[in-house]
C-alpha cells in the first residue's frame, strides 16, 4: 500500500521489497502484504492509490488477484512486476486492464513514472466518480414529479406534451422544470442533458 503525502494512495506488494524501499526513500509510504488474500481482507479502500503487485507470489495467484479485485468494483490501476520477461504473461496481464507490466529489477525512474502515471489515472477516477456521486445527490433531491418532469424534459419532449402526458397544465409543468433545474443548478437544457447522459438515464 502506498500513500503519498497529501493524497491516500494505495499499493500491494508481496516480495517487491526493493521497490518498497526505493519509494519509502521518495517519500512514499508503503504497505507490504505477505499475500493477495490479506489484500483482499483489506478491501474496499476508498482513497486514491495503486496496486504494485508481484507476479510470484503466494497464495492467490496474481492473476486471480486481479480478476477478484475487478469483480469486487477496485479502480486501483494494478502495476505488474516479475523477475522475468513473460510476454504472455504481460499481455494477459494488460489485456486484463493492469497498468503497467514491468520486469525487476525495475530503474527507480521507471518505477516511479509507472507509479505516478497510475496515481494520476487513478485520482482522475476519483474525482469523476464524486462528480457523479454528487449529480445522483442531486437528482435524488428533485421530488417525485420534478423527477418525473426531468426525465421527460431531457428526452426532448416539449412542455405541451410533458403536460399532456402527465394530466396537468402546461403553468405547472414549467414551474416544477424551473425548480429542477435550480436543484440541479443548470442553466440550460444542455446542461440538464449532460448531467442524464452521465448517469446514464437516457439509455433506460
Amino acid at each position: 500500500m502506498i500513500f503519498l503525502p497529501g493524497l491516500a494512495l494505495q499499493c500491494t506488494m508481496t516480495s517487491c521489497c526493493r521497490a518498497s524501499r526505493l519509494l519509502s526513500s521518495s517519500g512514499y509510504q508503503t504497505a507490504l502484504y505477505e499475500s493477495g488474500s490479506s489484500f483482499l481482507d483489506k478491501l474496499p479502500f476508498d482513497e486514491t492509490g495503486c496496486i504494485l503487485l508481484d507476479l510470484q507470489m503466494a497464495g492467490v495467484n496474481a492473476f486471480e488477484l486481479q480478476e477478484r479485485l475487478g469483480k469486487s468494483g477496485n479502480i486501483l490501476p494494478i502495476i505488474f512486476m516479475t523477475a522475468h520477461g513473460d510476454i504472455k504473461a504481460s499481455v494477459q496481464a494488460i489485456k486484463a486492464g493492469a497498468e503497467d507490466f514491468v520486469t525487476k529489477p525495475v530503474a527507480k525512474e521507471a518505477l516511479f513514472e509507472c507509479v505516478e502515471r497510475a496515481l494520476g489515472r487513478n485520482l482522475k477516477q476519483r474525482q469523476q466518480q464524486g462528480r457523479l456521486k454528487a449529480m445522483r445527490s442531486l437528482v435524488k433531491s428533485l421530488t417525485p414529479r420534478e423527477a418525473e418532469v426531468f426525465a421527460l424534459v431531457v428526452r426532448g419532449k416539449l412542455n405541451k406534451q410533458i403536460a399532456h402526458e402527465l394530466g396537468t397544465t402546461i403553468r405547472t409543468i414549467k414551474a416544477h422544470r424551473q425548480a429542477g433545474m435550480e436543484k440541479l443548478g443548470v442553466k440550460s437544457l444542455a446542461e440538464a442533458v449532460s448531467i442524464a447522459e452521465r448517469l446514464g438515464m437516457l439509455a433506460e
